[in-house]
């Protein structure tokens, strides 16, 4: 599978974590909420899971959280009207830039190590 791919599935991954979250505050009646948590929280597994089979377990892991992270802070603002501050933003950015960081060079150390 290609790189691309795996992060692809870590992103979607970390979409389905955000959307179980949102699912269990926004949908009122008991069954299709525990219902939707269950599906997106699957979801998120598989997602994860394919992932993992292309990238190293760090690269997976924290794209996964880093897409989980931005997408709920997203979502929280959107659907919920919550305040996003401005050391959200720099937080978030942080984030991304540390997803950069170490996948470049988790993949510079495969490519030296073979």
């Amino acid at each position: 599978m290609a790189r691309g791919g795996g992060y692809g599935w870590a992103l979607a991954a970390g979409l389905n974590a955000a959307l179980a979250a949102i699912s269990a505050k926004f949908f009122a009646p008991p069954l299709l909420k525990y219902s939707m948590v269950i599906l997106f929280n699957v979801t998120m597994w598989g997602c994860y899971v394919n992932s993992l089979k292309a990238l190293s377990s760090l690269q997976a892991t924290v794209t996964n959280f880093a897409a989980n992270f931005i997408s709920s802070g997203l979502a929280g603002y959107f659907l919920f009207e919550e305040p996003l501050p401005s050391k959200w933003f720099v937080g978030a950015s942080l984030i991304i830039v540390g997803v950069f960081i170490l996948s470049k060079s988790s993949i510079e150390k495969k490519l030296n190590s073979d």
